[in-house]
């Protein structure tokens, strides 16, 4: 993927080529090079010696640009632990992805191994699917004032896509529970708090109380991707702007569709979004992107389903990040992860409870 973000640097110790070779390290491997490659030989994935490169920012799964002699694909694996309940699941994510193969924007799943004896961990491999991740910068090819606009509504053209699937159809029977989606984010994620907090935050409880006493009756049950967002998508090389893949679907699951709705519009930046240190698509505040209220307005029109309550999911997905950033955090602080993005992300977590509190209107805000 091309024009996307930056890249995460290869520590000494997360690439080895034996098991032998990392005995005398303090941290597991992320890739093990000779069984990776044996692996890809059982299906038929290239051949000769392996080219590894890091994909994107790090700061969640683990991915790598992998090549071989007449192929190329990538590779997506958990972190190194200790790694909260449930998070961080790539099998999960190659299911669903491999799902919405023909009804949704995806790259292709080449190959999934459930076998932590091979690398180190459970890992899938994907075909490559070349492009912009569009972040922090617009590429040339997309900068024109149509093109931008255009991305945007891509976007949730996208994301009514994934709504409109037929999950059951698709063979995600099981992979999640139609009801009750929100009531279990709020335990889940409360639970993950508990777990992953580092020190107490007053608003992370605050915030978890309203939300719970103002809970919405959801409508039908559909895919929920869980991270919906302008840098989880791939966007075609040349102009007129084409999405043509939706990255990262390690929070996918079945319930409320409102929830990535709220998701994408809390933190799209722009208009009279407050500036953050977590500035996830910092690009949509140049001219051309549209405003919240045209992207919901978009979603409305093409899934033919209202947006209400859009604050309550708005509060519920910045919420959500704060706990799931503070989860980065403790990793960093471990020692479990290089990342000096997550090092310093500490008062960002606070940053973002705050944020919540304002959009719930707990703080005079919003």
């Amino acid at each position: 993927m091309s024009a996307g973000p930056p890249m995460h640097a290869i520590a000494p110790d997360d690439i080895v080529r034996t098991f032998a070779e990392a005995e005398g390290h303090a941290r597991p491997p992320l890739l093990v090079v000779e069984p990776l490659e044996r692996f890809l030989d059982d299906h038929a994935l290239g051949a000769g010696p392996l080219d590894v490169a890091p994909v994107g920012e790090g700061h969640s799964n683990v991915t790598y640009l992998i090549g071989r002699e007449g192929w190329e694909g990538v590779i997506r694996r958990p972190p190194r632990p200790p790694l909260p309940p449930s998070a961080h699941d790539v099998l999960r994510e190659a299911r669903v992805i491999g799902a919405l193969s023909r009804t949704a924007r995806v790259p292709d799943v080449l190959a999934v191994c459930d076998d932590p004896a091979v690398i180190g961990a459970p890992f899938y491999v994907m075909s490559r699917v070349h492009g912009h991740v569009v972040t922090s910068a617009i590429p040339e090819a997309l900068a024109a004032v149509e093109d931008r606009r255009r991305m945007a509504m891509e976007l949730i053209d996208a994301l009514v896509e994934i709504h409109a699937t037929d999950w059951r159809a698709a063979g995600l029977e099981g992979f999640g529970k139609p009801s009750g989606y929100l009531a279990r984010q709020l335990r889940r994620f409360g639970g993950l708090w508990e777990l992953n907090r580092t020190r107490d935050i007053a608003a992370v409880d605050e915030v978890a109380a309203w939300l719970a006493e103002h809970l919405p009756e959801s409508g039908p049950a559909t895919i929920v991707h869980g991270d919906f967002r302008l840098g989880n998508v791939v966007f075609a090389p040349l102009a007129p702007a084409r999405l043509v893949a939706v990255l990262d679907w390690e929070m996918a699951t079945i319930g409320d569709p409102l929830a990535d709705v709220g998701y994408l519009t809390a933190l799209w930046s722009g208009g009279d979004a407050p500036a953050m240190r977590l500035e996830l698509s910092p690009v949509t505040r140049e001219s051309g992107f549209p405003s919240r209220a045209e992207l919901v307005a978009r979603y409305e029109e093409g899934s033919g389903r209202a947006v209400t309550d859009l604050p309550w999911y708005q509060t519920l997905a910045v919420w959500k990040a704060a706990v799931f950033m503070e989860g980065n955090y403790r990793r960093a602080v471990s020692g479990s992860t290089d990342d000096p993005y997550l090092k310093g992300f500490g008062d960002a977590v606070v940053e973002l409870a705050e944020r919540a509190r304002e959009i719930a209107g707990l703080s005079g805000g919003p």
